[in-house]
């Protein structure tokens, strides 16, 4: 059966048109043209991307920009020599901490870092840190000194543009304990006060002079006189003086007589150098002053002992002579009692034991005025006094000096000096007679000779010597006598000056002691400022009760400490030259007293 559809005939092919040859032909011999072109453009290509590669690994291992370097060399803090007490325990030294800090040019988002910034680092101010990051500065902190977590936590953000870097912080590892002689550092590291100040204001030159090195990692520490076990024992009892007898303030200090060598210091309220920006831990408010060094005070009787060495001194009286003390002493409309007052002829070691302001008044004038400025300025009290510590305080000496001037202050009124300065001057009549500048750099005998002046004759300062221990056995100094200590001391009670009239009722007290008195080595001075009488002591409040109950509790504590062996058989000839001459301590009358 034939098919009812029919295949339809094919079509007959199209020749290829000369045309499309044309284009193949054209196309086979540009490709075969550009070949050379493109494998260039390739080999350029892979130049460009190899440059961009080798660049990239370039900077991540190139360290920061100069520019960068140089702000932050500049920022961080830099190293400081440890700072050690005279047996090399650790007073100061530095500690490696992490600080954060940004480039806010670099930075991409600075809304984005401040707000990651804040989350990561409490306590930041987030305005102030977007004003810092929205800075043109090359770099800005962040924050310093942060904690281990915080330094993670910002590592973790990966912020381009922020960064840490190690800095030294300057750490004080006994706290408050010689706080006003070491001072402290700022969060730059750069001494503020004390021994820290001193360091800073010294140069490379004196660096090297002190032993320090020219590098950070060379630096060599600094052996200041201080005993830190000394130091703990003697704050630690100024601060039980302090609260017993509930006194406004209190300091004491220990001194070497023969090197000038601070020892032990501290006065109270003090501060702890490790929190130097808390307000009440300013070394320089006024609540935390170094009255040691830095607040001048009227040192009371203990000024006798100045008056009584010059007119030893000069011959003019010994340990003999008789001075009128019948009764009141009268100039002009002023008059001059004796808190202890009998009424009688007193022999200078009567003087001396009863703290006779008469018969020192009478001593005085004895010299006359410029006689009396010339050895009180000889004696380092008109001026003031320099030591490593910034800090000092120039003496308040009367204007127009007359002589109801050196009547007053040949007891210790009317002239105020550093406790430290009268301190050095006591110690003058301790040692022998020479003046030694107080150091609070561990120094010995031999150095401290070098800049000495004898002030005093060796018989005089140890006539002075005397006295002193005359006064712990019958006078007024009697509380702080020390078994086996051979103690000599003199108390020393001042009124207050309030509002341009003298208080008696507030009372800046004194005692100072020397042990042993045969053979000076310690000084020991205690002073309180305002302190009250207690009930036991009959309500009295004048300085044998207070400072110098302090400072026999000082002599017993810190004497095994500096190696004062306690003697309990009294030496045999204390003191030779007065023993050639007659004077021992069993031929003066008995003395008493409520230790004015």
């Amino acid at each position: 059966m034939p098919d009812m559809l029919e295949t339809p005939p094919s079509r007959p092919a199209k020749k290829p048109s000369k045309y499309a040859g044309m284009v193949r032909a054209a196309f086979s011999t540009s490709l075969a043209s550009s070949a050379p072109r493109m494998r260039l453009a390739a080999l350029g290509f892979l130049a460009l991307y190899g440059v961009i590669g080798a660049r990239l690994i370039y900077l991540g291992f190139k360290p920061e920009p100069a520019t960068v370097r140089r702000a932050a060399a500049a920022a961080v803090s830099a190293s400081r020599p440890d700072i050690v007490d005279r047996n090399g325990e650790v007073l100061a030294s530095d500690v490696k901490v992490m600080s954060v800090f940004a480039e806010p040019r670099r930075l991409i988002d600075k809304d984005e870092a401040t707000e990651l910034l804040s989350a990561a680092l409490p306590g930041l101010d987030g305005k102030e840190l977007r004003d810092r990051l929205a800075s043109r500065k090359g770099f800005v902190w962040v924050k310093r000194e942060v904690t281990p977590h915080q330094r993670d936590e910002v590592f973790h953000l990966g912020l381009p543009g922020v960064g840490l870097i190690a800095e030294n912080k300057r750490v004080y590892p006994n706290g408050p304990i010689g706080a006003h002689v070491l001072g402290f550092a700022n969060i730059d590291n750069q001494g503020i006060a004390g021994i820290e100040k001193y360091i800073d204001g010294q140069g490379l030159a004196d660096l090297h002079n002190l032993g320090f090195g020219a590098t950070p990692d060379d630096l060599q520490p600094i052996a200041l006189s201080l005993d830190i076990r000394a130091t703990h024992a003697l704050r630690d009892e100024v601060a039980k003086g302090v609260e017993r007898f509930r006194a406004k303030a209190g300091a004491a200090a220990i001194m070497d007589v023969n090197t000038g060598e601070i020892v032990a210091l501290a006065s109270l309220p003090d501060y702890d150098p490790n929190n130097p920006t808390d307000k009440t831990a300013d070394a320089l408010d006024q609540i935390h002053i170094n009255r040691m060094n830095v607040g001048v005070y009227e040192m009371g009787s203990t000024f006798k002992a100045l008056t009584i060495a010059m007119a030893l001194d000069s011959g003019k009286i010994n340990l003999n002579s008789r001075l009128d003390a019948r009764g009141a002493l009268s100039f002009g409309r002023f008059k001059i009692h004796d808190y202890h007052a009998q009424n009688r002829a007193l022999t200078v070691p009567e003087v001396f034991t009863y703290s006779s302001n008469v018969g020192t008044a009478r001593m005085a004038m004895g010299q006359g005025v410029e006689k009396h400025q010339a050895f009180l300025r000889k004696m380092g009290q008109l001026t003031r006094m320099r030591t490593e510590l910034p800090e000092s305080a120039e003496p308040i000496v009367p204007k127009n000096w007359g002589e109801l001037n050196t009547m007053t202050i040949a007891f210790g009124h009317g002239l105020a000096v550093a406790p430290l300065q009268a301190m050095m001057a006591v110690s003058a009549l301790m040692n022998g007679g020479y003046l030694i500048t107080p150091s609070f750099l561990k120094r010995s005998e031999e150095e401290a000779m070098k800049t000495a002046v004898q002030v005093v004759k060796p018989e005089t300062s140890e006539a002075m010597r005397y006295l002193m221990r005359l006064n712990a056995e019958i006078g007024t100094a009697k509380k702080v006598d020390v078994n086996g200590y051979f103690v000599g001391g003199k108390t020393g009670t001042a009124e207050k000056v309030i509002h341009g009239h003298y208080s008696k009722d507030r009372l800046f007290t004194t005692f100072m002691a020397v042990a042993p008195s045969d053979k000076p080595k310690y000084l020991f001075l205690t002073i309180m400022d305002e302190p009250q009488g207690l009930p036991e002591d009959g309500g009295h409040a004048t300085a044998a009760y207070n400072s110098g109950h302090v400072t026999g509790q000082i002599i017993e504590r810190v004497g095994p400490i500096l190696g004062l062996a306690p003697r309990f058989e009294p030496p045999h000839t204390p003191f030779p030259l007065l023993a050639k001459l007659g004077y021992g301590m069993a031929n003066v009358p008995a003395a008493g007293g409520h230790g004015h």
